[in-house]
């Protein structure tokens, strides 16, 4: 599959087509604070935020030292790998996905952590502001987007 994109973001792709099917509308490379970057920042029909990290292959998990940092701003956490990926690296207690460019299939759920009332509803109102600046930027590439995120 030829598509120009890295291969974290071919699982990312993969991720959100199959979140979608499930009522979650998603956002690639959402920063939820300052020095944090999820790969997939997931908003569900029933207002629930999960975190999906993309790990493309061994070296990539291993480096990844960031992770658990991301664990504060969701209530599910999850890795999305593909099908050759060593799974047994992965940390007990966090969800599993496995996906493609096209698909992808939950094998294991995440453990639910629910969030603070409040840092949902920072996190609900900064997922909008950068959906719409996403949406805006590809309606008008010439527009200017200064300002908050």
């Amino acid at each position: 599959m030829e598509t120009g994109l890295m291969p974290g973001q071919v699982l990312a792709r993969g991720v959100c087509r199959h979140l979608a099917t499930h009522g979650f509308a998603t956002i690639e490379e959402f920063v939820p604070e300052r020095g944090l970057r999820v790969d997939v920042m997931a908003l569900g029909p029933k207002g629930e935020l999960w975190v999906v990290e993309c790990k493309s292959s061994r070296a990539d998990f291993m480096c990844d030292s960031k992770w658990q940092g991301y664990l504060d701003w969701c209530d599910r956490y999850f890795w999305a790998v593909d099908q050759d990926f060593p799974t047994d690296l992965l940390p007990e207690g966090t969800g599993l996905i496995v996906a493609d460019g096209y698909d992808a299939e939950i094998l294991r759920m995440s453990p639910e952590t629910k969030l603070a009332g409040a840092r949902r509803k920072v996190l609900m109102q900064k997922f909008a502001f950068h959906a719409a600046r996403r949406l805006q930027g590809l309606r008008d590439p010439g527009a200017i987007l200064d300002g908050p995120g």
